[in-house]
């Protein structure tokens, strides 16, 4: 009778374990199905409205777009799928080129900011700026006439100011303008003695030589 009654307690102690287990599986089956529920009944607004929102978008572009090319372009798609993995894995390359040269870039910005500071500084845009409106007026003061005959004879303008420019013709042009400034017969009358006592001077000479053959040149 004990060993009886000790295997029956086994089995009624074994059928517990399991009527337990079976109410907990079945109150966690309620609990997922409460919350199935909940989620359902939250989520069936949020789908009605997106699904009024898709019919009302499909309307719009009902005589535009059809069906057929709907499913052309999701093929196309399908089939150019490595194609567009690549793409994405280009652009995550740039962008990944572009994280890494942003400081250079910064860098570099910071610089062009620092010089164009300093040329602000030193007039150069006020000198542009001044540049410019010589040109307007140079603009409203020629034509176009004007300046196709400047361009035929820019070679000769051009070699005329080099001409100009050579060392000996700028310091006669610099010991002309000095001479006339500090003239020291500006305020007194001068003789014909006197003139004619200066051309014994050979440095006179010289210069009316000089005067003398530019005026043959211009003559010829």
């Amino acid at each position: 009778m004990e060993e009886q009654l000790l295997e029956l307690n086994q089995k009624i102690d074994t059928l517990t374990e399991q009527v337990a287990f079976l109410a907990e599986e079945a109150r966690i089956q309620r609990v997922r199905r409460q919350e199935f529920d909940e989620l359902k009944n939250d989520l069936t607004p949020v789908m009605q409205e997106m699904y009024q929102l898709s019919v009302r978008e499909l309307d719009e572009i009902d005589g535009y777009v059809e069906l057929e090319d709907m499913l052309r372009l999701m093929k196309r798609l399908m089939r150019n799928t490595r194609n567009l993995e690549q793409m994405l894995d280009q652009m995550e390359s740039l962008m990944e080129l572009g994280q890494d040269i942003s400081p250079l870039t910064q860098q570099a910005f910071l610089t062009v900011m620092g010089r164009l500071e300093e040329m602000e500084r030193k007039g150069y845009f006020s000198f542009m700026q001044e540049g410019l409106a010589i040109m307007d007026r140079v603009v409203e003061e020629y034509s176009e006439e004007d300046v196709r005959q400047l361009g035929d004879n820019i070679v000769l303008i051009l070699n005329t100011v080099k001409e100009m420019t050579q060392p000996e013709i700028m310091t006669m042009l610099q010991d002309t303008a000095v001479a006339i400034r500090d003239d020291e017969y500006a305020d007194k009358d001068v003789s014909m003695f006197s003139i004619l006592r200066q051309l014994n001077d050979p440095e006179v000479k010289r210069g009316l030589a000089k005067t003398l053959n530019v005026l043959k040149t211009v003559a010829d």
